[in-house]
């Protein structure tokens, strides 16, 4: 046997032995290998421009959020980490993506084969329309698509970023990190002054924007798509209800997002007409998922920080670079409200008939998150009751709730926009958001895993008796 083909076996022995029978036991050890590593470089007098080494509580910071793509930051990207510093960064967030895409790819195959012989069957279009079938195959197309992507993106920046009179070498590293960041839906962003000042500049926020919302869709969906974008109707149920749901909240946070903040100076406001349209449209395919700051966030209105909360939570598309709970959950909750409602015994979408199994997982994985959003906001309140922010004018002492609430469901969700408190928390705080996005980044996913392949046939069932609800 040569060497290739030895090393094959080895890697197939170990998928089969580990990373499909214990996906939990995976996603603590891979993430959190790799952010310590990310946090160690980070660590080096070399990854800051001052040749200072960084506390070490702000690189584990940096090292979760960019390992799990969410974007929060203790310190400017641009302005503090030298460029040995954001290599590292860009690295962990490449690492990041393809880990979160593959771990859910992977949890597919582990669930597919505890499967019996029937569902296998039934499963088995699906399983072909979303590439979970042969492993390798699975991650070179994983590997393909996502490059593919960031260099398209990348491309058309550079030329843009040339004609915003940048130097060639650093318009090539910006394109590449945003190209990479856009896709992974990180946020992060490479120019100390970020995003805001290409606030009217469609050719470089249109490619960011189309980065944010391929990652968010998923890489079941764009697979599929890709495969079936001429036949609709071979389109998986879940490609269906992931499209349809982010092209509604898209929709829907345009509307609420331009109702709220139009008119404010500090937001919205300062832009003409046309400047504030594009702004709305890009917030609104960002805000989910995408953490880039087209504006300040601390700036706008408390019930629009109640509507980003709300969008933050729901996320994007499954086994993508997104977080949340993700699109299809919610789908799957307000089908099973309008079969309620309408007194169907089946939840049904695009004829299809949902069973009552995805309704659990699906109930189960968002009272997991607001319990971590509830538990997570009442830490980081008690840990900040000493902090004075120094742009607040009042001068009060301690964060309020609407901040403290913004960020946990940010980091949670793994979104990572902010409205501006993040710099500002103690270490003990930044320590608990950081728990917070490594748990946002895999526990929805193992806790999908784990009651996918936790299931047991009991031979005597207790008999049945309905308790009163509402």
């Amino acid at each position: 046997m040569t060497t290739v083909g030895a090393a094959r076996r080895v890697i197939g022995e170990w998928v089969d032995r580990t990373a499909l029978r214990y996906p939990a036991r995976l996603a603590l050890m891979g993430f959190g290998t790799v952010v310590l590593l990310v946090a160690g470089l980070l660590s080096l007098p070399a990854a800051t421009q001052s040749g200072l080494r960084a506390p070490f509580v702000d690189a584990l910071f940096t090292a979760t959020s960019a390992v799990c793509v969410t974007g929060l930051v203790t310190v400017d990207t641009g302005g503090y980490w030298s460029g040995f510093g954001q290599g590292v960064i860009l690295a962990g967030i490449k690492i990041g993506g393809l880990g979160i895409m593959t771990l859910a790819s992977l949890l597919g195959l582990a669930v597919s084969r505890r499967l019996g012989l029937t569902q296998r069957i039934l499963a088995a279009g699906e399983a072909r329309a979303s590439g979970l079938g042969d492993i390798r195959s699975l991650l070179r197309t994983i590997i393909i698509v996502s490059t593919s992507t960031e260099l398209v993106i990348a491309f058309v920046l550079f030329w843009r970023l040339l004609e915003h009179h940048q130097h060639w070498p650093t318009a090539a590293w910006h394109a590449i990190f945003y190209g990479i960041s856009s896709f992974n839906n990180a946020g992060f962003s490479p120019d100390p002054n970020g995003i805001v000042p290409f606030a009217g500049d469609v050719l470089f926020r249109f490619p960011i924007a189309a980065g944010v919302f391929i990652g968010a869709l998923g890489f079941p969906v764009y697979l599929n798509l890709i495969r079936s974008w001429k036949r609709p109707r071979d389109w998986t149920l879940h490609t269906k209800l992931t499209l349809v749901m982010i092209g509604i909240l898209t929709v829907a946070s345009a509307g609420l997002l331009a109702a709220f903040e139009w008119n404010n100076p500090k937001t919205l406001g300062a832009y003409h007409p046309g400047t504030r349209v594009l702004q709305t449209l890009f917030i609104s395919v960002n805000q989910r998922s995408g953490g880039f700051a087209a504006i300040n966030h601390g700036d706008m209105k408390e019930h629009t920080w109640l509507l980003e909360d709300v969008l933050m939570f729901i996320g994007g598309g499954s086994g993508g670079t997104a977080g949340g709970i993700r699109v299809t959950t919610l789908a799957v909750l307000l089908l099973a409200i309008w079969a309620e409602a309408r007194g169907r015994r089946d939840i049904e979408a695009f004829r299809k008939r949902i069973g009552t199994e995805v309704l659990r997982v699906s109930v189960a994985v968002t009272l997991v998150a607001l319990f971590f959003v509830i538990i997570g906001s009442g830490v980081v309140l008690a840990m900040t009751t000493e902090v004075v922010l120094p742009y607040d004018e009042t001068g009060s002492v301690g964060l309020k709730l609407d901040s403290v609430l913004f960020e946990v469901v940010s980091a949670y969700a793994t979104c990572g926009l902010s409205t501006g408190i993040t710099p500002y928390l103690p270490s003990d705080a930044k320590l608990a958001i950081s728990i917070l996005m490594f748990i946002g980044r895999i526990g929805s996913v193992t806790l999908v895993a784990a009651l996918a392949l936790n299931k047991s046939r009991r031979v005597i069932r207790f008999p049945v008796e309905r308790p009163l609800i509402g």
